[in-house]
């Protein structure tokens, strides 16, 4: 009877295959347990259950490493590109399609990774990789044996040994980090030079004045200084951090931030070649301004984000998350006022980056401030950023004495 079921299912066609049969019965048990695997398979995923845990899988997937993929092959084709193109600026329909990528989930993605705990053995391997990919000096980090940083983001913040940079006494103003100087000198409009030829509005980075709006007289540039526009002139400095470059950041001088404005924004590069490139880029992506006075009036300092540089953590000020899902839709900047809370000494630690960003100064100063700097001069924390100018020691300076502006909201 059993081979006649054998033969009517087709599993032994033939004498042949009968001859070769050792177990007939034991054979169809097998096939009808399988069956029955398959079905109890089928009845638990239609529960639900099996669903949630493959979609998950799948959307873990798909939301971090999906991007990483797409966006390493617009950058591939990007590049390729340019070099046909390297001197001219940015389309309108180029600068859509740049900030259509998704550059923020991206961000948060590689985020995530950095953030993951390396085994002990991978490290010198990985960190020594990154080093010498990027040019990273080790020798001057607190902890020079690779298996002492957790993770990439640990090693990316890394801190320096003591001395290694000196904070010069005589300048009323240094460089808050190490990096290579893409801009710098005076802004007698309201569009600011990023880089050679290529601008971004002052009011659109800066926002609306609503920290002094007893000075506002129609004009933006001028309704941040604290003096006539005969007395003092605004100046800028760009400071562009590359992912080699030690990654945090101090306070240039001694001053007292008063407010801090979060803009929402993009993380695109900020690397020079794009700067060059796309006109506005500041004022596109995402940035904490910290705006207040020092000895000579108004001062801002303010980080900004970037392509895997969405987080940027400022010591001072818990409050600031950056490159948060639903930020980009919930608002365009966001104000919190420290009063006269935080009062910072030159050199003071300030914040960090997780790889590399830019840091832009805009303040008020003299007529006769002069910059010791060049373009693409390459600067450490520290340094000294201007120097005396003729009428007087501009970089001599008095301990400076605040009063404190509190209009905003």
């Amino acid at each position: 009877m059993s081979l006649y079921i054998l033969t009517s299912i087709k599993l032994i066609p033939g004498p042949i295959q009968q001859a070769r049969l050792v177990s007939p019965i034991s054979r169809l048990n097998w096939r009808f347990s399988l069956l029955n695997q398959k079905t109890n398979y089928v009845k638990w995923f239609s529960t639900g259950r099996g669903k949630i845990r493959e979609w998950s899988t799948w959307k873990g997937i798909i939301t971090r490493f999906v991007p990483i993929g797409l966006c390493l092959i617009a950058v591939m084709q990007w590049r390729a590109y340019r070099k046909f193109s390297a001197d001219h600026t940015a389309k309108n329909w180029e600068v859509i399609f740049y900030c259509s990528l998704p550059l923020r989930a991206t961000s948060r993605c590689w985020g995530w990774i950095a953030d993951k705990r390396l085994p002990e053995s991978l490290r010198p391997y990985i960190y020594g990789l990154y080093s010498n990919t990027f040019g990273v000096n080790l020798s001057e980090a607190a902890e020079e044996d690779f298996k002492s940083y957790p993770s990439l983001a640990d090693f990316f913040a890394r801190a320096l040994k003591e001395g290694v940079r000196i904070i010069d006494p005589t300048s009323c103003l240094v460089s808050p980090c190490d990096g290579t100087v893409l801009h710098f000198g005076p802004v007698n409009t309201g569009q600011v030079e990023q880089v050679k030829g290529i601008t971004y509005s002052l009011e659109k980075f800066l926002g609306e004045n609503t920290w002094n709006r007893s000075n506002n007289n129609g004009d933006y540039r001028t309704s941040l200084l604290h003096k006539s526009d005969k007395q003092s002139c605004l100046y800028q400095c760009i400071i562009y951090l590359a992912p080699g470059d030690y990654h945090r950041f101090h306070s240039p001088t001694e001053w007292q931030p008063t407010h801090r404005r979060h803009f929402t924004g993009e993380l695109l590069s900020v690397n020079p070649s794009v700067a060059r490139w796309l006109p506005g880029l500041f004022c596109l992506n995402e940035r904490a301004v910290y705006l207040g006075q020092w000895a000579f009036g108004f001062f801002s300092m303010t980080a900004v984000g970037a392509t895997n540089v969405g987080t940027v953590k400022v010591y001072f000020d818990k409050a600031l998350q950056t490159n948060r899902p639903k930020y980009k839709q919930s608002y365009l900047w966001k104000d919190k006022c420290f009063g006269s809370t935080v009062l910072l000494k030159k050199g003071d630690p300030f914040g960090e980056f997780r790889m590399g960003s830019t840091i832009v100064l805009l303040f008020e100063a003299p007529a006769s401030f002069r910059f010791n700097l060049t373009p693409g001069q390459r600067v450490q924390m520290g340094q000294a950023i201007c120097c005396a100018a003729k009428e007087g020691h501009v970089d001599r300076v008095q301990k400076p004495t605040y009063s404190v502006i509190s209009n905003a909201s």
